[in-house]
């Protein structure tokens, strides 16, 4: 009796935080826009809390724009863009930024391509020069062009060929789930495609898409916004604008038809499957809804496929997923995207027993909704990370880069907020009911090789 007590007097708890934090004037990041002669926008919000910054180059190019017969290409050339330049060789990037006591990286999702970095404000300035040097030419050479085409494929061997289950969930779902191969070939690459890859193929593609029009510049920190466009004005102003190519319709409806898989693995011990629904397209009503739902479902221990398929009915070893998984999160998606799963279950289980386990969780949410204790609760987690994934420059940098470059708006950093807490349980129950069906459904099942050629039982 007294932990139900507890658990009432924290679920009114929570409700009353929600009230009062409706009630007062919430924290809004401070963000200035300003878009460059030729294009480039430049996002900034100032914060002297830190004598540091935060940097973060976006352009809006990814996997999905890729070549076709050129699966990993962007992938591949996210790390030629750190061989250097004629003017900066090989090295000096690494050397002006870790000699500075900053760090830097660099990844490929679908939709963009994103560079980032942290340092002392006091190397603004050089780390600017170094990102507009790199935007305007690279060392298009055969030698680094060979050197990361062997990088790359050293992943895939570490990441997708000598591991367990190897990304199925994402490259192989995709694959299932989606029509139109910008939304369906493995971005992480072939062998094959990398190794086709040219010196004319990479100049093409950086004339192309890295280029002050297609790309956002976001810094966070330690710096006014009229020194930092002012330092953008100097070190990019001048790289000529350029037209862009035209975006290909990557659009698809949602399925209307289940779609299955079979799969075995050599390395895995015990079966598994990935399970994808098609998501609501980005900006639409039904995309912070599904968030919230996204987050009920599946976001950490607390949610109801954990807690119904791994402590309750027992069916599970482990459950992880979410929307655009898991290269991404509920925000920062252009194309289509899923709701996807990667759940491993027991071999004493069946597929057909966790999906539909799934399917009645799913059930309860569409019919029943959700009580208003948990819906408080679900997103009061969601605002408590949202927020947090502002704290540091680095990533307050990137989000603000990559909103403007998805939304074509940084301010949804502040908007965002209101919107999850505006969201209803009819909502919840709404895009339950519209995305999360069978007909809507995409499953691969991947089983060990020796349980592959068990007789059934």
């Amino acid at each position: 009796m007294r932990v139900l007590r507890m658990a009432a007097l924290v679920a009114g708890l929570g409700l009353a935080l929600a009230a009062h934090a409706a009630d007062r004037d919430t924290w809004k990041l401070p963000v200035a826009v300003k878009k460059l002669d030729n294009g480039m926008t430049v996002v900034v919000s100032e914060d002297h809390s830190s004598p540091t910054v935060g940097i973060s180059m976006v352009y809006h190019v990814g996997m999905r724009l890729e070549p076709q017969n050129r699966t990993g290409f962007a992938h591949l050339f996210e790390h030629l863009m750190f061989e250097g330049t004629p003017d900066a060789p090989k090295g000096t990037f690494e050397r002006v930024i870790q000699g500075g006591g900053g760090v830097f990286n660099g990844s490929t999702r679908a939709d963009y391509t994103n560079y980032i970095a942290s340092a002392p404000s006091s190397a603004l300035a050089p780390i600017l020069w170094l990102e507009a040097d790199r935007m305007k030419s690279l060392d298009f050479s055969a030698k680094n062009l060979a050197n990361q085409q062997n990088v790359v494929k050293e992943e895939i061997r570490v990441n997708v060929k000598n591991q367990p289950y190897g990304l199925f969930f994402w490259t192989d779902l995709n694959a299932l789930a989606f029509d139109k191969w910008a939304n369906k070939h493995d971005g992480y690459g072939s062998f094959k495609d990398l190794d086709h890859a040219s010196i004319a193929d990479v100049k093409t593609f950086h004339d192309t898409f890295y280029q002050p029009a297609n790309a956002v510049l976001g810094i966070a920190g330690d710096v006014t916004p009229d020194e930092a466009f002012k330092l953008a004005q100097q070190y990019f102003g001048d790289i000529p604008a350029r037209d862009l190519p035209k975006r290909p319709d990557v659009s698809e409806p949602l399925n209307t038809k289940p779609r299955h898989a079979e799969e075995t693995d050599a390395l895995a011990k015990v079966p598994a499957l990935a399970v994808g629904w098609k998501m609501p397209p980005r900006g639409s009503a039904d995309q912070v809804p599904m968030m919230v739902l996204s987050q009920l479902l599946v976001g950490d221990d607390a949610s109801r496929f954990y807690q119904g398929l791994v402590k309750g009915r027992q069916l599970l070893l482990n459950i992880q997923g979410g929307m655009n998984f898991p290269l991404g999160d509920g925000s920062d998606y252009a194309g289509p995207a899923l709701l996807g799963l990667f759940a491993i279950y027991k071999p004493n289980a069946t597929p057909d027993q966790v999906l539909a386990a799934l399917d009645e969780e799913i059930a309860k949410v569409a019919t029943e909704g959700v009580d208003d204790a948990t819906l408080a609760s679900v997103k009061t987690k969601m605002l408590s990370d949202w927020y947090g994934g502002l704290e540091s420059f680095i990533n307050r940098a990137d989000t603000m880069a990559k909103l403007q470059t998805l939304w074509g708006d940084a301010h949804v950093a502040n908007k965002m907020p209101g919107w999850i807490e505006a969201v209803r349980a009819e909502d919840i129950k709404r895009v339950a009911r519209t995305y999360l069906t069978d007909a809507n459904r995409s499953v691969v099942v991947r089983r060990p090789v020796a349980a592959a050629k068990a007789p059934a039982k």
